[in-house]
């Protein structure tokens, strides 16, 4: 089995965190599930609207030509899931939502969850995931690191006071969330869920704490199963229709070649 995953961050720029979460996809994998792991550059930087959709366009490309390159899975590796529908309708293999993988397996073990994402700026976009994945009033909390990515850096290269540092940052924002009732904490996001992956058992209070990262590789492991063992894929009626051919022509050719490949006009 090989599983295509889609980080939004930059491979070069962050070479310390994609090798530590390459190393660990592959170590927890099941055997003969081999795991790559692909950023984007640019990454998802000056965080907003605009840019989770920069992302999600490169995404969904990425993840087209992976289906041509025989990968059996994608898993969109950003917990906000930009482009998550766009791309479950543009290929037949199986496409995992990091968010939408862990915020249903979260609810299985708790009532209130909490989420404690990177930045506040993501605070309306895991509303709308909640809303979007029928879990709007499953999700109690919602509370920003407001950290930077590169935040991590010297965590995944091995700076253990950088780490503790994280991790004590990380149970700051989530103890007051478990103390107002949520019943369970998930890190909005690969990096922070990557942080606490090798935390075994790892729970603030009485809340376990939703390793991401972990979540939607064995969810893919699974989907790609389920697929071989009785054909199962997205609904393809007006939920996620299949894509015509000519739509994913026209799409690859923007993305490839800006407007003068695609012929939209420009207002320059």
């Amino acid at each position: 089995m090989r599983i295509f995953w889609q980080s939004f961050i930059d491979q070069t720029a962050s070479a310390s965190y994609m090798r530590r979460l390459t190393d660990y996809l592959n170590a927890i994998a099941e055997p003969g599930t081999t795991v790559d792991v692909h950023g984007i550059s640019p990454p998802d930087r000056s965080f907003g609207r605009l840019s989770e959709f920069r992302c999600a366009i490169l995404a969904i490309d990425n993840g087209i030509q992976a289906e041509l390159q025989g990968y059996d899975a994608v898993v969109m590796g950003h917990f906000q899931d930009p482009g998550l529908y766009e791309l479950k309708s543009a290929v037949s293999i199986p496409v995992v939502g990091t968010g939408e993988a862990t915020l249903h397996f979260a609810a299985q073990m708790g009532r209130r969850i909490a989420l404690v994402t990177l930045d506040d700026v993501f605070r309306s976009m895991h509303l709308e995931q909640g809303d979007l994945y029928g879990l709007a009033g499953r999700i109690s909390h919602v509370k920003g690191l407001n950290a930077d990515p590169s935040d991590f850096s010297a965590c995944f290269a091995g700076d253990e006071e950088a780490k503790t540092r994280m991790l004590d940052a990380f149970r700051a924002c989530a103890e007051p969330l478990v103390q107002d009732g949520a019943d369970v904490v998930v890190p909005a996001g690969v990096l922070p869920g990557l942080l606490i992956g090798g935390e075994y058992g790892l729970r603030i209070g009485h809340a376990p704490v939703i390793n991401c990262a972990a979540v939607a590789l064995k969810s893919a492991e699974m989907q790609v199963r389920l697929k071989a063992l009785n054909g199962i894929e997205p609904s393809r009626g007006p939920w996620c229709a299949k894509a015509p051919q000519q739509a994913i022509d026209d799409f690859r050719a923007l993305v490839a070649g800006g407007r003068g490949q695609s012929g939209g006009g420009s207002m320059r």
